[in-house]
């Protein structure tokens, strides 16, 4: 699924459980036109039907709590998985001549992983690229040492995005980049 779809569905998830809630908070005031406060939410022929067809109707409830947990338990899934999972195989680019260039995407990652970590001042750095391969966003964390210069290590993660639009032939969407400054010496 889509980043839109995924915000679709749990926009309709969320709509859906507060419109419940309202519901039922307005029917614990009596502020419902019909429905009387103390008296049962489903009313009494239905309490009854489900009394009369007890062992079946609480295996149907069972059966849907189940059913309900397990649609709940794959969309958090979905929704907690790694971004690296999005961008695999390979970026495909129309030439400006006849044909098309082929880009392994974990080989564009590796190289700008290792192109970060040409500065002195960066001990490690991890890369990973979502959403579409014409303009990808770029998710960049990279691990320095405590003496690295802010400003020298900003513009080398510049120069090293740069070189990898070029490469690449694909200027990324959007960028993050996270800088973690690790520990000194004692």
């Amino acid at each position: 699924m889509t980043d839109a779809a995924h915000r679709l569905l749990w926009t309709i998830v969320a709509l859906l459980l507060v419109a419940g809630g309202a519901v039922a908070f307005a029917a614990s005031f009596g502020v419902l036109p019909g429905i009387d406060p103390g008296a049962a939410l489903l009313g009494a022929d239905p309490l009854s039907r489900w009394r009369l067809a007890m062992p079946w109707t609480t295996l149907a409830a069972a059966v849907s709590g189940a059913l309900l947990a397990l649609t709940g338990h794959q969309l958090l899934v979905w929704e907690l998985r790694r971004p690296g999972s999005a961008v695999r195989g390979t970026l495909s680019h129309p030439g400006r001549r006849p044909g098309r260039t082929r880009l392994a995407a974990e080989v564009l990652v590796h190289a700008l992983e290792r192109d970060l970590t040409g500065d002195p001042g960066v001990r490690r750095a991890r890369v990973v690229l979502t959403g579409a391969p014409p303009r990808p966003d770029v998710w960049i964390r990279v691990d320095l040492t405590p003496d690295a210069p802010a400003a020298g290590v900003r513009e080398h993660v510049r120069a090293a995005v740069r070189r990898f639009a070029t490469t690449a032939g694909c200027q990324p969407a959007h960028l993050d980049v996270t800088a973690r400054i690790g520990p000194g010496r004692p």
